[in-house]
């Protein structure tokens, strides 16, 4: 491990820009690129949002995100104390929403999976979840 970052902070909707932008400045020590880094920054914002909107179903709660670089990898565990995920793999589909009252598109899973080379969900119902994503940085290649 070469260099770690730990944050965190209530989970509340105005605090996903600070997530993604921290998350990003972090991850600049690595060089990426600009789509990189967007690419970063979105799936931190969907993690966030996820935890926000379904883990605290926008009640009080905090919000944890460790990111750690590791030669050419970045990896963001983004973990809350929620309510958890009944069924992940449902979760995972895209399109599946526990909330089709609000205008969310339900493809945050979908979302952080395409931006990211790996992601792993790990919840408890009732416990909280975790999200660990891994953005290899081409840049740093060769």
């Amino acid at each position: 491990m070469k260099n770690r970052m730990s944050l965190q902070f209530d989970a509340k909707s105005q605090n996903e820009a600070f997530a993604r932008v921290t998350v990003a400045a972090f991850a600049s020590q690595l060089d990426p690129t600009l789509e990189e880094i967007a690419d970063i920054k979105t799936a931190v914002s969907e993690a966030v949002t996820n935890s926000i909107i379904h883990g605290y179903e926008n009640n009080k709660g905090t919000i944890h995100i460790t990111s750690i670089i590791d030669e050419f990898n970045f990896y963001i565990e983004i973990r809350d104390e929620g309510k958890g995920i009944e069924d992940i793999e449902m979760a995972r589909q895209p399109l599946y929403t526990s909330k089709p009252e609000l205008e969310r598109s339900g493809m945050g899973f979908t979302v952080m999976e395409s931006f990211m080379d790996e992601i792993k969900v790990e919840s408890e119902y009732g416990e909280g979840t975790k999200i660990i994503m891994k953005k290899i940085i081409n840049n740093n290649l060769g």
